[in-house]
């Protein structure tokens, strides 16, 4: 058996680009960065920053068009592929490209459209069920509804042992 998934949870590097295919299928890519912070040899803290190129099609690619813009965050799933080409200098050079299946908006975010919409997949999506407990309109997929608030974890002193 085979299995190829990736989860990202990053924000948008750029303003998302649509454009259809000539058979009139929505297709919209983006770049998206993670965070993380790491300490060096030295003891410090040191930002390191991954970027994965995101493609989405269908409906999804239209709504993120519509709702997301640079800076906002996002949850996207998907499969990944390394594509690997050779720059101006004959370098070698990878992109982390990842088709997703799955996209849920994040509210509270630096991009000014996000929270709007949540989930959704697409018709070729063959994964059932919301790919996060918050998240009560991705099995409906109703592009209205809002994702269900997310509750904070429990105090220490409500664990039972």
């Amino acid at each position: 058996m085979s299995f190829n998934k990736i989860i990202i949870v990053g924000n948008l590097g750029r303003d998302p680009e649509l454009r259809y295919t000539p058979q009139g299928v929505a297709v919209c890519s983006f770049s998206m960065a993670t965070n993380e912070k790491r300490k060096d040899k030295a003891g410090d803290l040191q930002d390191i920053t991954t970027w994965f190129k995101v493609t989405l099609w269908r409906q999804q690619a239209e709504n993120a068009a519509k709702y997301l813009t640079k800076g906002s965050p996002v949850y996207i799933e998907g499969r990944l592929r390394i594509e690997e080409w050779t720059d101006r200098d004959n370098n070698n050079r990878y992109t982390l490209d990842v088709q997703a299946t799955d996209m849920q908006f994040i509210s509270g975010g630096r991009g000014e459209g996000s929270g709007e919409y949540s989930g959704g997949h697409d018709d070729h999506d063959t994964h059932s069920g919301p790919p996060m407990e918050s998240s009560a309109s991705a099995s409906s997929g109703s592009p209205t509804s809002s994702p269900a608030p997310v509750t904070p974890p429990a105090a220490d002193d409500d664990i039972p042992f």
